[in-house]
């Protein structure tokens, strides 16, 4: 046999999951901006219902209940939502949320009584 063949191969084997640092930013990203996108979705669902049934029924148009003061509070949730979604984004897109833990070895034995 030729001496190219007797050899043994390196052996490299790469983690098929292991994904470069970019990419994985790019997904935590953009699940931040989905879980933004599925907010703003719930809102206008909340709305839509408030427009299409309580108000022409009550004509109740939600002046009196001073939503002004909370104007300060919508950038710091748009924020957080966002920083959230991508945290989560991260535990699931990195693989650590289906890593499996170590299992503990329980002894089974007599308890004195």
């Amino acid at each position: 046999m030729s001496p190219l063949v007797q050899r043994a191969r390196a052996n490299r084997r790469s983690d098929s999951t292991d994904q470069h640092w970019s990419m994985l930013v790019f997904e935590s990203l953009s699940a931040g901006i989905v879980a933004v996108v599925v907010g703003l979705s719930a809102v206008l669902i909340v709305v839509g219902l408030y427009v299409i049934i309580v108000w022409p029924l009550t004509f109740w148009d939600l002046a009196s209940l001073g939503l002004e003061r909370y104007s300060s509070w919508v950038n710091i949730v748009l924020w957080s939502v966002f920083a959230g979604g991508s945290m989560g984004g991260y535990w699931c897109f990195s693989g650590a949320a289906f890593k499996s833990k170590a299992k503990v070895a329980i002894r089974a034995g007599r308890s004195r009584m």
